[in-house]
């Protein structure tokens, strides 16, 4: 059963579906205001690693990524930006190897349900519209609001027109992009979109809410969802750590870096710890990855053996107490290296195991061996980290 570490409880919790065998999960992002860096991505890739243990486990998971694509009052980033920004990021992803949810709706295009939500909070009595055509969360008629990280309701983000405590969840805007409602031409903000993409997407019971580093936007999503409906609607809270080194994924592929080496550079670091890449520790993944390849394809010539069920027990117990990726690393290193399995059984295990990783460990059956591809200058220089 899978384990992680629950913001509101501060606890690493059983993380399961709530009576069925359908996994609900909600992935806060991207925001296509620009290209995505590899520390956008290190969150996505975090939710990647909990579908492929929650499907191991035989979960269907159901994901829901939402897009906040609404552009400011300047109207930066055009609506062809953000689109090839939102395309861009999904392409990223892809070469991470990291599926796509079954859901990716669009802020700009969930205006209806945010209306419908924002008039759901005031018929009952958690916000307010002010003079000037702005609405408001009254944080104070949520008596909870800061329970998953400290942040007190004085902290929640109001403005000039709404009291301080208050979240602004309706903006009146005279420019585009903006949209008619009953309080006037305006926009949404961002944490009343993301509520209401995940209900009008997940329904009203989410098992898990994956997101990067950000108390003020996860405190305002669950207060909104929760005051809207009556009840807590996301049972576990998961968040990832912030990536000190951040550089697009092109930069790193331009290098001659394959960028499923990139992806494991990110999992042989915890994701609840900050995180640094950097060239040497890109290369040496690298390394590793066209190693374990290699060798995958050479155990792929010898007799078919059942999978190690010790190693594999360790790993998978491993993915499962709080993904911990770098210890399921490490074993699998040590099985390479244990000549007493037999050649057919790491090979069967290898492949088990990259069920969760997502390496393409099969990549090289087959095929002739393949050296990296030398960069033209030093990495570091082309693009220092």
């Amino acid at each position: 059963m899978l384990r992680l570490h629950d913001i509101r409880t501060r606890q690493v919790e059983p993380i399961v579906p709530a009576g069925s065998r359908i996994f609900r999960m909600y992935i806060c992002g991207p925001a296509p205001h620009r290209y995505a860096l590899l520390g956008d991505l290190r969150t996505h890739l975090f939710a990647d690693l909990v579908r492929r243990v929650a499907e191991r486990r035989r979960l269907r998971v159901v994901a829901c990524q939402g897009i906040d694509d609404i552009g400011g009052p300047d109207g930066e980033p055009s609506p062809e930006a953000a689109r090839a920004h939102e395309d861009a990021f999904f392409a990223d992803a892809l070469a991470l190897n990291i599926h796509r949810p079954e859901h990716t709706p669009r802020a700009g295009e969930t205006v209806g349900p945010v209306i419908e939500l924002i008039a759901r909070l005031i018929e009952r009595g958690h916000a307010y519209a002010a003079p000037g055509g702005g609405v408001y969360f009254d944080a104070a008629s949520f008596p909870s609001y800061g329970e998953l990280s400290g942040v007190a309701r004085g902290d929640a983000g109001g403005d000039a027109a709404g009291r301080r405590s208050d979240l602004a969840l309706w903006a009146p805007r005279d420019g585009e992009p903006a949209w008619d409602s009953p309080w006037g031409r305006g926009a949404p903000r961002r944490e009343v979109t993301c509520s209401a993409m995940a209900l009008h997407s997940l329904g009203d019971r989410v098992d898990l809410r994956v997101g990067g580093p950000g108390p003020h936007h996860r405190e305002a999503e669950r207060a909104l969802s929760a005051a809207a409906t009556g009840h807590e609607v996301v049972r576990h809270w998961a968040e990832g750590e912030r990536l000190l080194t951040d550089l697009p994924l092109t930069d790193i592929v331009a290098g001659g870096l394959d960028p499923l080496a990139v992806r494991l550079a990110l999992l042989e670091r915890h994701y609840r710890a900050p995180a640094r890449l950097t060239w040497d520790a890109l290369r040496a993944a690298d390394a590793t990855l066209r190693r374990w390849r290699r060798r995958v394809a050479e155990w792929a010539e010898s007799p078919s053996r059942p999978i190690d069920a010790g190693y594999a027990g360790r790993i998978d117990d491993a993915f499962d107490d709080d993904l911990d990726v770098p210890l399921a690393s490490r074993l699998l290193g040590e099985l390479e290296r244990d000549d007493s399995v037999a050649a057919g059984s790491r090979f069967e295990t290898f492949l088990h195991v990259d069920h969760v990783l997502g390496l393409d460990l099969s990549a090289e059956i087959g095929r002739a061996p393949v050296g990296p591809v030398e960069p033209a200058e030093p990495l570091e220089r082309r693009f220092p980290l």
